[in-house]
Order: structure tokens, then sequence, then C-alpha cells
């Protein structure tokens, strides 16, 4: 995953020639910086990611770094929709498991930034899927928020493996909120 890029690999990627980057970044357009001692221009990746974006200009390559995955095991439908409608389909992608299996499966696929675990599902599958995400080394990173329901007390685990916890009910706009700053300090320090 590249985080700095030269002025004809950002041309590449934007699909124009090299000398319209190097306009774009001597008007202050497309932020960046110059080598010392050299004309050199470079462009760190989440400069270029905004610049594609305040310009409507297609991501490319860099679309499925720039996003936010979100995976949803076991929501409720409405838990479901209303956090489709707070997180812009643009900046987020989400998908849903229903079962521990489905979740291992869209782990896999869609390597999320984020796994929202409602507890729903049953106390045991929920902490289940929590271990397993926190055991494989490619989703140790990841953010892991619980929705934990009113009956549960939330003792007897080690709430240490998630982020966040939320008891039910709660506000969702809370939630969704709270989904877009963790995962975009994740996206910075990735």
């Amino acid at each position: 995953m590249k985080t700095i890029f030269t002025t004809g690999q950002v041309a590449k990627i934007c699909k124009v020639a090299p000398r319209t980057v190097s306009k774009w970044f001597d008007s202050g357009r497309l932020r960046g910086y110059r080598i010392p001692g050299s004309q050199d221009r470079r462009i760190p990746r989440e400069h270029l990611i905004r610049f594609l974006k305040e310009h409507g200009m297609p991501l490319g390559e860099l679309e499925d770094e720039a996003m936010g995955k979100i995976l949803l095991v076991g929501p409720d439908a409405q838990l479901r929709l209303s956090l489709t409608e707070m997180m812009p389909a643009e900046d987020f992608k989400m998908e849903v498991a229903a079962s521990g299996f489905e979740a291992g499966i869209q782990a896999e696929s869609l390597h999320p930034d984020c796994v929202v675990i409602d507890f729903v599902m049953g106390r045991s599958e929920a902490l289940m899927i929590a271990q397993n995400l926190r055991r494989n080394h490619d989703y140790s990173d990841s953010v892991l928020i619980g929705l934990l329901s009113e009956e549960d007390n939330a003792s007897g685990f080690d709430r240490t493996m998630f982020n966040e916890t939320f008891r039910k009910p709660f506000d969702t706009a809370l939630l969704a909120e709270r989904i877009r700053t963790l995962v975009g300090r994740r996206k910075q320090l990735a």
C-alpha cells in the first residue's frame, strides 16, 4: 500500500498528463511537498484521496483503501437500515453476516476496518466471533464494537477485546459517529 506518490504516478491514477498534475500541485489545489534540493514533487496518499473526492474524480485503485469497510454481524433490519442511511455509500462499504460462519467468510473477502457484533445472536457466539477475529493477525487491528442487549450485564467476559460496547437501547447516530471516528483514526495510521 503506497503512501507517497510521484507526479507521474498521480498522473497515471488520474489518467492525465504529468504536467497537469504539476500544475495542480503548483497552484496549491493538490497538496504535497518538494524534495529538498530538487524540483521533484511528492503527494501523500491522504492528500491525493481528498483531492480526488473534492473534484468528483474516480478513486480507481485507491478506492478500496479510501473507503471504510464495515461488517455488521447479526444486526436487526432496523439497525442495518439506520446505519446505511447515516454512513454514506461513497465513504463506507457495508456488508452483513447473520452468523459466525458467515462473519468468517465475509471478513475474509472484505477485510473490514470495523466489525459490529450484535449480541442478539447469543452471547457465546458473539464472543467467539470477537475472539476469533482478535486471534487472526489479519484482523487484530480491526475496530470491534459490541452491541449488548438490555438483559446482558456485560460481566463474565473480557471487554478489552472490544474497542467500544453499546448497551441497547442506544442512539444509532452516536454509534455511526463512533464508527466514523474509529475507522478514520485507523485509516490515518494505515
